[in-house]
């Protein structure tokens, strides 16, 4: 095996770069909700205010919020989500169900989704393909990456 000093290349760990640290789900997600102004992400998540400021302004630099003035004296700005930001949305959903099912035991969700259609939201990732569920026995992975395979860097 060729000896790496690099980890494998991954889109998993670069959006965790980007929206892996403390309080940065958090944030998109209060802002998903539709709470998007500082003292409202404040109170919601309990984050310190230098923090999160530093997360707000990371956010809105790597595109996934966007600023808007929402008064003029004192000017003052509320956070919503871009388009990237609204994609990362099915990443809260699963989440949360994730914890719902292996955090919270039966009946003590904090919150439920509630679809357009009146019933309550259950995420499920499926095949875009034939619409099927996408189940771990069902997936190969084929890596993409030049010198990668799926157990590790490939022989020089």
């Amino acid at each position: 095996m060729a000896a790496t000093k690099d980890p494998r290349p991954c889109s998993i760990a670069d959006a965790l770069a980007l929206v892996g640290e403390k309080y940065s789900l958090l944030v998109l997600r209060e802002v998903c909700l539709g709470n998007g102004r500082f003292d409202q992400l404040v109170r919601n998540i309990g984050a310190p205010r230098d923090v999160l400021a530093t997360r707000l302004r990371r956010l809105v630099d790597a595109g996934i919020l966007t600023k808007r003035v929402y008064s003029e004296r004192p000017q003052r700005f509320e956070y919503v989500p871009t388009q990237a930001g609204i994609d990362l949305e099915p990443v809260l959903m699963t989440l949360m169900a994730w914890g719902d099912r292996h955090l919270r035991g039966d009946g003590d969700r904090p919150m439920v989704l509630e679809h357009v259609c009146g019933d309550e939201l259950v995420p499920v990732v499926t095949c875009r393909s034939c619409g099927e569920p996408a189940r771990h026995e069902d997936l190969t992975a084929h890596p993409q990456a030049p010198g990668w395979t799926v157990t590790g860097p490939s022989a020089a």
